[in-house]
């Protein structure tokens, strides 16, 4: 049974680990993001050459990655973009080297081995303190002409507080949700936790109630959206924001209500959780990598 090193690569740590063709992860471990490309070259290399049965190097990275290995776009480490880091792993170690977007990564753990399997046409939607996620049709990743399939936080919606339009990011991430509450309860802005604020509509806060209640409504407004643009089989929801058990609960509600004032769309999404969380990308990474490599 072959075996894949792989790689997610993170702004503050690097975990890795052994997955099989079968998608079983093995020696998993983490170590601390370099400060340079060259050091981040190093530890991958080290880490491969303990494990000389590799059949490949699969990595998970930030930005708009492209088929030919060059990272373009932004993210919170700066030297991953421009050089071609593919070529650079393979002249190191040796091994055919494939490399895709973190968020990607994750879509594709779900198609392989999670809540998608056996799906082949899926949208993934990760809420932080920003939102992403992928485009899946027909099994495949699609990431668009400009590497940019997937990122629907920069879908616009009309915010009806301020009558201007703003990003999707803006409006139904979790940092959207805290600056809500914030204003509502009159406090300094950064002072509440997207966390708190669930604890505390949970203990009913008023203030934390009405603002959770315009967080389900907006993430509602952009997946009716997203249904009607791609219409997927399913949509998962992914991010810190997935763990709460009433998730998917709340944005159908909101859906109900949306579905009876615009009655011409009668088809509603089909909502689940994503089923991986931290070791998402390094199966992704692998799966991905199984489905670009050449025929044996």
């Amino acid at each position: 049974m072959k075996e894949y090193s792989a790689f997610d690569i993170g702004g503050s740590f690097i975990k890795y680990g052994i997955v099989t063709e079968n998608g079983d992860l093995r020696q998993q471990n983490k170590m601390k993001t370099p400060d340079s490309l060259g050091v981040l070259i190093q530890r991958i290399t080290e880490v491969v050459h303990r494990h000389p049965d590799s059949a490949g190097i699969a990595v998970s990275a930030p930005g708009a990655v492209s088929d030919e290995g060059v990272i373009y776009g932004i993210s919170a480490l700066r030297y991953l973009h421009g050089p071609n880091i593919k070529h650079r792993l393979e002249e190191k170690t040796g091994l055919p080297v494939f490399i895709e977007n973190d968020g990607n990564c994750a879509g594709a753990a779900e198609v392989w081995k999670g809540t998608a399997r056996e799906k082949k046409d899926v949208l993934t939607v990760v809420i932080g303190t920003g939102i992403g996620g992928t485009v899946i049709k027909e099994g495949r990743t699609h990431k668009g002409a400009n590497l940019h399939g997937g990122e629907f936080g920069f879908m616009l919606l009309g915010n009806p507080d301020t009558g201007r339009l703003e990003s999707w990011s803006q409006l139904a991430a979790t940092r959207a949700l805290t600056r809500y509450a914030e204003a509502e309860k009159g406090i300094e802005p950064d002072t509440l936790s997207g966390e708190e604020v669930f604890e505390m509509a949970d203990e009913g806060d008023p203030a934390c109630v009405k603002a959770l209640d315009r967080f389900y409504r907006f993430l509602a407004l952009g997946l009716y959206n997203l249904q009607y643009i791609y219409d997927p089989e399913l949509i998962l929801l992914g991010g810190g924001v997935s763990a709460r058990e009433e998730l998917v609960q709340r944005i159908n509600e909101k859906l109900d209500g949306l579905m009876r004032e615009a009655p011409v769309g009668t088809i509603r999404p089909t909502l689940d959780v994503c089923h991986f969380r931290q070791h998402a990308n390094l199966l992704g990474a692998v799966y991905r990598f199984i489905q670009n490599k050449p025929a044996d």
